[in-house]
């Protein structure tokens, strides 16, 4: 907009004179909403004022709707593109902030290569890609890549690849000889291909962040499930908050904290092979308590499955199951709908095909809490706020 402002040297409003009476940026109009609750809000473009007030424009810009388009199309630096792993939840994203999905084109060879193409100008925009890498997890990872590489071509001034959901962060550390570390060659790649910072819900392990060398913002989607069940408005005194392995205690402590400080109770496991639980024993009392079992994700639901079944042996009145991330690897439907659990809640990090719904399952929307985080980042501003970032884990 501002190479097209030309003026003659007679004119009597100079260009200093129209950019400081009206100016380019106007606050913006945005709508918050409770994490807990759908979205109530009419979607839209973000509204702009139109420049009526005096001095009078140029007769150029005098028609009310070719000024509106060209707000509208250069004064937005913020733009949000969405891959093809989770379009559902980056328009929710979109809808919170008041803005739209950009443009782009994807698609697959008939060998299998992926084409990434944006359609519309990001050059100097602050981009933000939402692509979880879920299963499949390479597909999605390398989708994400080449969009990224296609915004640094196309000159966006900053790139945040938005990963709800961080794919091959288990593999974060040699357990045995000979093992590779792919979480850390993920965040290489990652890196190398032109993203300037990564925002990620809930990593499997904290570490994860050290693997970037450009900077993270994590965000946690326990304060989702927190609000949730707040309002079932389980007598505290009947609660226990259950961690289903050894290494969940930090994130089960803090959950149980946010809900009245409840008592802690550690299901003690053995771990034969990879995606194969044993459950061993349990630490603390349950007895005629509500249990809510608390994890990062849930894959084949062995170890949640096993853990509430031992809760059951121990005297639980009901079992919840809680987690963030929905991988849902066969067969974790069949066990999660065997009636060991009164609730299985999670959230929509991770898309969850119509066929895997069961009675038992309630998903909850993080839109909120990355749209709100998105704004806060752009803006240079503090993610460090209530009611998100409650846990204290970091």
């Amino acid at each position: 907009m501002a190479s097209s402002l030309l003026f003659s040297s007679n004119s009597p409003l100079s260009s200093a004179t129209l950019f400081k009476t009206h100016p380019r940026f106007p606050c913006r109009h945005r709508i918050r909403c409770s994490v807990g609750e759908p979205l109530k809000f009419d979607n839209g473009k973000p509204y702009f004022p139109l420049l009526t007030t005096e001095p009078a424009l140029p007769t150029f810009l005098s028609s009310n709707t070719q000024l509106e388009n060209a707000i509208n199309k250069n004064d937005t630096r913020l733009r949000i593109f969405s891959g093809t792993a989770n379009p559902a939840l980056a328009q929710e994203i979109a809808c919170y902030m008041g803005l739209e999905l950009g443009k782009v084109k994807i698609k697959r060879f008939a060998d299998g290569e992926i084409y990434v193409q944006l359609q519309e100008s990001v050059r100097g925009c602050d981009v933000y890609l939402v692509q979880p890498t879920c299963p499949p997890a390479n597909e999605n990872l390398m989708e994400l890549l080449i969009m990224v590489d296609a915004c640094r071509r196309a000159s966006a001034k900053n790139i945040t690849a938005v990963i709800p959901y961080f794919g091959y962060a288990r593999a974060d550390r040699k357990t045995q000889g000979r093992e590779s570390i792919a979480a850390k060659l993920v965040a290489n790649l990652i890196t190398e291909a032109g993203a300037n910072r990564v925002l990620a819900c809930d990593l499997h392990s904290g570490q994860s962040m050290g693997y970037f060398d450009i900077p993270v913002d994590h965000v946690y989607g326990q304060p989702v499930i927190l609000d949730y069940l707040a309002s079932k408005r389980i007598c505290s005194d009947d609660l226990v908050v259950v961690s289903p392995d050894v290494g969940g205690v930090a994130r089960a402590r803090a959950f149980a904290k946010k809900l009245s400080d409840a008592p802690l109770a550690i299901v003690d496991k053995r771990r034969h092979g990879h995606n194969v639980a044993e459950v061993m024993n349990l630490i603390g009392d349950v007895k005629g308590k509500v249990a809510v079992m608390v994890d990062d994700m849930i894959d084949t639901a062995g170890t949640i499955a096993k853990g509430a079944a031992l809760l059951h042996q121990e005297g639980a009145r009901e079992v919840y199951a809680c987690s963030t991330h929905a991988v849902f690897s066969p067969p974790a439907i069949e066990r999660l709908s065997s009636g060991l659990f009164q609730e299985v809640i999670i959230t929509n990090t991770i898309p969850v095909s119509e066929q895997n719904y069961f009675p038992q399952l309630t998903v909850l929307s993080v839109a909120n809490l990355l749209g709100e985080t998105i704004w806060r980042v752009h803006d240079d501003c503090s993610g460090g706020f209530e009611p998100y970032s409650t846990l204290g884990i970091d």
